[in-house]
């Protein structure tokens, strides 16, 4: 439902353009806690990229390095961060936060003396989802050995040779690594599961912690509804994420466009960013005019990876900015400061 929702609620506002604008020169630039990026739309975090292409995760974030665009590192990814860090240092971190404060506190430290610079923390994870497309797939994270996994290794040669098997003879089984300071679960495992019921009793007293202690811009991601942006805005957070993951936690939660006003009003000089359910450029560009200052887009990123490697995601970066950019000429806006919630119409 939240799913179908998410690229629903962009089609509910239509654009209302300026005509005979110059629009020679078009700045498609966007700036972020003092650092200036080519374009508003950034790669989104996603877990197990190593896992869908070959070393995934370096090759989403060296492409954005090189585009000079957002890029932001998810926790539940197979490559270690401090590897990532090395290849592209501007790439942002998103944690998800283990249950004991010394856990947390080990974990934060690891990211710190990463030399991340921008924290991202995930907070609408608290128990796990019941993703019923998993379940009827028999996907499971580990991965269980069966003889149904290995007949879809072998209907997928590219993908067991180039990915996995790839993987497995240069650089071993691949694990969770950043879930916490100390290496996580293997990626192929019979007995072992990932632990989300240590996250059910995290709240903001965790999270003003962590504001205490970490140096640069915190970020909280998952934000949709204007009382918690009001608490993060208290607590001192430099920005937020209006997410519904996706729409693959809460079914049934409101699409982040919609509610998107409501945060801007409420975040005071927090910094305002939007994922779940953007593809083009226009989206981007609503939710421009609705507030939002970068939107971030996930799966398109991880299929380019998957069909072309870091080529492939380079490729897909180009695409969207060049939407973004032809998108502005034909609204009739040279800057995207310029764009406002009066070139939308709520149809």
């Amino acid at each position: 439902m939240s799913i179908n929702a998410n690229r629903q609620s962009f089609a509910r506002y239509g654009f209302q353009p300026n005509v005979l604008v110059d629009v020679s020169s078009i700045d498609t630039s966007v700036s972020i806690f003092g650092k200036r990026y080519d374009s508003p739309v950034g790669i989104a975090p996603m877990g197990l990229s190593a896992l869908t292409s070959y070393r995934g995760d370096l090759c989403m974030a060296s492409a954005a390095q090189k585009a000079n665009a957002l890029c932001i590192m998810s926790g539940s990814s197979l490559i270690r961060l401090e590897e990532v860090m090395q290849a592209a240092p501007a790439t942002w971190f998103q944690a998800y936060l283990p249950g004991q404060q010394a856990q947390i506190d080990a974990l934060i430290a690891r990211i710190a003396a990463a030399g991340v610079e921008t924290l991202v923390l995930t907070v609408d994870t608290p128990v796990a989802a019941n993703r019923e497309n998993n379940i009827r797939a028999g996907f499971s994270t580990p991965l269980r050995p069966s003889l149904a996994l290995a007949w879809q290794g072998v209907r997928h040669p590219g993908w067991l040779l180039g990915t996995f098997l790839k993987t497995l003879m240069q650089h071993g089984m691949p694990h969770f690594e950043n879930n916490y300071a100390t290496r996580g679960a293997p990626i192929l495992s019979a007995n072992v599961l990932r632990d989300f019921s240590d996250r059910g009793h995290l709240n903001w007293t965790h999270i003003a912690a962590i504001r205490k202690r970490w140096p640069g811009p915190l970020v909280i991601k998952g934000i949709l509804h204007p009382r918690d942006a009001v608490k993060a805005r208290e607590l001192g957070i430099d920005g937020v994420i209006v997410s519904n993951h996706g729409g693959r936690q809460l079914d049934g939660s409101v699409a982040p466009l919609l509610v998107l006003p409501q945060i801007v009003d409420a975040a005071g000089a927090m910094v305002v960013m939007l994922d779940s359910g953007v593809r083009r450029g226009t989206d981007a560009l609503k939710a421009i005019a609705l507030g939002a200052q970068a939107v971030y887009v996930g799966r398109p990123f991880n299929y380019a990876a998957t069909v072309a490697g870091e080529r492939g995601v380079t490729h897909a970066l180009a695409l969207i900015a060049a939407e973004v950019k032809r998108d502005m000429g034909l609204l009739g806006v040279t800057a995207l400061r310029d764009i406002t919630r009066e070139h939308l119409f709520a149809g």
